[in-house]
Order: structure tokens, then sequence, then C-alpha cells
């Protein structure tokens, strides 16, 4: 078996001659529990009908309570049965849909429907269309009807009977069935079938990622030991998703990217996730970090939000010169000033209200490292010092060109790190969440503050994890078994 398993009312429906996989009926799985005692097949619904206790509804309810993963789900079924139900993807999707119109200059005369099938369309001009509609709805056939106008509305979304396709239909179908599920092709005597599979987003572009590619494959050679396919995918593949046990976020995070949508989507599947999409918000905007911490008695630098330009000499009398800008969600250092004077210190923050409507500005604290202690579920990971690039105040130094220099780095054992970096690391991720995070901490003449939580802190191999070597990916690791198990 290929891992994929087609459910369909009567065999007739979609013979076995026209894929690799096995097809049984919607009535054989339903009576027959033992038939997928082991392994977690992936399961395509094919049936004539979802309506409401029909065998096709029941086949995805039961799917769901048997830990089986299907396509489409029980939700999906209920919220295509009326328009009203899935009104709220419609601005998203018309939008998508007038994009790829305009661009192809496309102009119906008549009602215009579209065939989408697992996230193709079979009109090529709607491919990032189809891509997002299966994103919303993954249903196996898709037509959605447009009405013709100046803007082009859609007026319905509804699933289509494999058995009713025709003019060709048929055979687009077979063909977007096998792309989707090709990626499981495997010869089965070219490794042995993984017990759960892990999505690692990641982007092969970035050029300073959390982890590279070559540190991901090193903890995908430490999974396979483990029973566990660990698969990098990209921005891309979110229509994919859903397949996979859990996903692990692996490029920077944002709230206005494709992270938070990967996130989002991951925790409503019920899949462990990291980053999951709290962590994500507080972490990622730095004026809400620092009243949480502050909130929860983490000491952190002295710090003042700037709403606009009049806060400024309030700013400079209670920190003085120099000190540090930041907006609100930078990363790596990015969008993160050193101001000396007040006239730079204007002319910096004009710029940068120019992108938010709030600033925090804070006493600069001049050391020669800084602490990163990563943070799993409550308990240390690693514990490391990054010292400043060369010539420069902070870690990450970005030139005007593009180009970056970055400091050195030293990993600690976690019974060698001071005691109360620590404690204090623990203090602070404890209200962000259950998660993976790096702490960032300053030690100072007159003690320790923390800088920030990263919701995606850096995993290197043969850096973060110089010291704790395999283990540490180890413990990730089981933190996602742990909860695939308890799924």
């Amino acid at each position: 078996m290929t891992g994929w398993v087609i459910l369909v009312d009567q065999l007739k429906d979609f013979p076995n001659a026209d894929t690799p996989h096995k097809v049984i009926t919607t009535s054989d799985y339903l009576a027959r529990p033992r038939l997928f005692d082991v392994g977690r097949p992936k399961l395509i619904n094919l049936s004539r009908s979802y309506a409401y206790q029909s065998n096709g509804y029941y086949a995805s309810l039961l799917a769901e309570a048997r830990g089986h993963r299907v396509v489409p789900t029980v939700e999906t079924m209920l919220e295509l049965r009326e328009a009203k139900l899935y009104e709220h993807a419609l601005p998203e999707l018309e939008d998508a849909f007038n994009r790829c119109a305009r661009r192809a200059d496309f102009r119906p005369e008549g009602e215009f429907r579209l065939l989408v099938c697992f996230g193709i369309a079979r009109e090529p001009s709607f491919e990032a269309f189809g891509r997002l509609l299966f994103d919303w709805f993954r249903c196996p056939a898709l037509e959605v009807t447009v009405a013709p106008d100046t803007w082009l509305g859609i007026d319905r979304i509804r699933p289509r009977n494999i058995t009713r396709l025709e003019n060709g239909e048929a055979a687009f179908f077979r063909e977007a069935l096998h792309q989707h599920t090709k990626r499981e092709w495997r010869d089965p005597k070219e490794r042995t079938v993984a017990k759960y599979d892990l999505a690692v987003l990641y982007d092969p572009n970035e050029k300073l990622p959390p982890s590279t590619a070559a540190s991901i494959k090193h903890f995908a050679r430490i999974a396979e030991k483990h029973s566990v396919d660990v698969e990098p995918i990209t921005r891309r593949q979110l229509a994919e998703l859903a397949e996979y046990d859990g996903l692990f976020i692996r490029e920077t995070t944002s709230i206005d990217n494709h992270t938070y949508r990967f996130a989002r989507r991951a925790w409503q599947e019920g899949m462990p996730v990291i980053d999951d999409p709290v962590s994500m918000i507080r972490c990622t905007n730095k004026v809400f970090l620092m009243e949480l911490l502050g909130q929860n008695g983490v000491p952190t630098p002295p710090t003042i939000m700037l709403a606009d330009l009049a806060d400024l000499p309030r700013a400079m009398d209670e920190l003085g010169l120099p000190l540090v800008v930041k907006i609100p969600d930078g990363s790596f250092s990015r969008g993160v000033h050193r101001v000396a004077s007040a006239a730079e210190f204007r002319r910096v923050a004009e710029e940068l209200f120019e992108e938010t409507d709030l600033l925090l500005a804070q006493k600069f604290l001049p050391t020669e490292f800084d602490w990163r202690v990563g943070v799993l579920a409550g308990e240390p990971l690693f514990a490391c010092q990054y010292r400043m690039a060369r010539g420069h105040w902070q870690i990450v130094k970005h030139r005007p060109d593009g180009s970056l220099t970055e400091g050195g780095m030293t990993a600690f054992g976690l019974d060698q790190a001071p005691a109360a970096v620590m404690d204090l690391a623990l203090r602070a991720a404890r209200p962000i969440g259950e998660g993976f995070y790096g702490v960032d901490l300053k030690q100072t003449g007159s003690g320790i503050v923390v800088m920030e939580v990263n919701d995606n802190p850096n995993l290197e191999h043969g850096y973060e994890d110089a010291v704790g070597k395999d283990e540490i990916w180890l413990r990730l690791l089981k933190w996602f078994t742990d909860r695939f198990e308890n799924r």
C-alpha cells in the first residue's frame, strides 16, 4: 500500500486500474475498522455524496475518530453545504480570481464554471486561484460558478461528483490526483515506512534562516531512525499541509506573511506546530512582548513607547543618549537603530513612523556579547553566547549593499551557563507558551535583563548544538512525537 487510500461508494466509480493506490468502498471502511490497524493512511473520500449522514459523511467522520487523515473533512463538507457558511472566504477568493482574470485578459460573456481538482485549475490561467481555493476548502473536486460583470463575483462553490465528470474532466481529475499524491510514490524497498510525517517549512533563498537546509537534513537523518519522515516544504505547499502530522517552521516568521498562515492552518488541523500562532503573535511584536514581560515581573531594559514625535524629548530625558530605537516587528537586528544625538533621533523616528504607528526607545546597554537560551516546553534546551559583529554594537551588521557580518558564538553546557541567566530565561519564556523559544539576555553591571523572546530561534548543526549534540534534536523530535501519539 502506498500510504494513500481512496474511498468510493462503488468500486466502479474509480477502478483500481486507474491508480496505484488502494481503493475500497465506504461501506467496507465503515464496517471493517481493522483494515487499518497498522499505520495512518491518507484517505481521499470520493463518495458520490457528502450530505449530512450519508456514507461519505460518516466515512470522513469516522476517519477523524480513528486518527486517519482524510480529504475532505466533515468540517469542509458542512461549510460547502450553504453559501452563507463559506461567505467569509469569498472576499479573498474573488480577489484572487479577478487578479488571474486580469492577467489573462479573461472576460466571460456568460456564466463561467471552473473545475478545480486538488488545487489544480482546469484553466491554467487560474493556477493561483486553484491553489488558494484548495487551501480554503480541501476537497478533491470543486466547481466554482462565476457571474459575468465588471467584478467577477463567485455565485457558488460546490463539490463535484466524480461519476458525473464529462468531456475530458475525468482524465483531468486523474492527472490532478496523480500530481497530488506523487510525492508518496517511492520504491518501498528504498526506505522503511515512517510512522509519522513532519513538515519543515523553509525558504531556500533566505539569507539568515533559523536553520539552514544542511541543518534540516541533519535533523531528518536523526528523525528517520525514530520512524519520523522529515520533509522540507516551501510556501507554495500550504494546500498539502494537512497531509502531514506536524509542522516545524524554520523560516523567519511574521504575522503578515505566509508563515503565520501556515501556523494557523496547522493549529486549525489540530497538528502540533512550532511556532504556534499564539506564540508568533506574542513574540513578533516587541511592543506586546515588553508589556507582557513587564506584567510578569521579568526585568527588561528601560523602555519607552513612542506614539509620535512629541514623545522624543521624554525618551531622551529618561533614557539618555545614545539610545536604541526599534520598530515593533523587526528581526535579525533589522529595524533597530542606535542614535547618538537629538537630530539623529528625530530623523530616524520620522523615517520609521512612515512604516508603523508605534516605536520603542530603549536604554543603550553595550555588552561584548548577548546570551541566548533555547527553551523548549518550559525547559532549557541550549545556552550560547553571541558576540557582537566586529566594530559594531549588534550581533549582525547589515551593510547598505545588502551584505552582512555576524559575530562569533560559543555554546555552553546547560550547567556551565550562569544559573541566574538560565532562571531568568525560563521566567521570560513561561508567559509565551509551551513551544520552542530563544530568550536573549544581556549581563550588565547592574543586573541581567531580557532583551526579547524569539518564537523561532536559530538552531544550526555545529553551532547551537555544539555541546548538546544530537540530544538537542532528539528532544525537539520527542516534543513532536509525544503530541503525535496523544492526538
